[in-house]
């Protein structure tokens, strides 16, 4: 059976902590879905009150071979980032062993992943892994993917899922609102900038999934 889990690494174990020196209030989201392999270059979000005093070179960072801005529009910045995996972390266990990336969200204090194994085994080597490369993980959540496969078959990330549903629940699309991005950034311990991309991002995908027929 499939299998879905969730682990931690502190933000300093994770390439891209440059970011967090200059803008401590930032918060960095995998923009989709990616199988991870040598081949794919993740795409990432950063948000932060002020994205364009970010002037390091996050090429500098260990495990980063580069990155390219690809969009800025405010308090949001888009970019990819070419991974130097001479650099044993998190994302040399992924691409090492047969786990599946489906979600990565950082900020000051911590990352935040979720990877899909085909089964327990998977899992358990790709754990395996990151001890013997003093990765240190955390697990935080394990479960069968059956519970998700209703969000899945709408190419929802976690966090969108998680931004659209609590939206829901605080009468953000009521008329009148009875809640604001605001309200939502403080419960999901995200900013107002990373409410609004999700909630943009994830209505799009689930109307794009539920109403739009493919044009053959």
């Amino acid at each position: 059976m499939s299998i879905e889990a969730s682990f931690t690494i502190d933000q300093a174990d994770f390439p891209l902590s440059a970011v967090f020196e200059q803008l401590t209030d930032a918060t960095i989201e995998l923009d989709r879905i990616v199988p991870t392999s040598k081949a794919v270059i993740p795409y990432f979000w950063i948000y932060a009150d002020d994205t364009a005093s970010l002037t390091t070179d996050l090429s500098d960072d260990i495990g980063v071979d580069q990155v390219t801005v690809i969009d800025e529009v405010e308090g949001q910045m888009f970019v990819r980032v070419d991974w130097n995996l001479d650099h044993e972390s998190v994302l040399t266990a992924i691409v090492n062993t047969d786990v599946t990336l489906l979600s990565g969200m950082g900020n000051q204090e911590r990352w935040t992943f979720e990877v899909r194994a085909n089964e327990q085994q998977e899992l358990s080597e790709f754990q395996t892994y990151c001890r013997k490369h003093d990765i240190p993980i955390e697990l935080t959540q394990l479960h069968a993917l059956a519970s998700l496969e209703s969000d899945r078959e709408y190419d929802l990330t976690e966090g969108q899922r998680k931004a659209i549903v609590l939206a829901y629940s605080k009468g953000y699309f009521d008329a009148p609102r009875t809640a604001t991005q605001e309200v939502l950034a403080d419960e999901l311990g995200i900013t107002r900038q990373a409410v609004s991309s999700r909630l943009q991002r994830g209505l799009r995908r689930l109307v794009a999934s539920a109403l739009i027929t493919p044009q053959e």
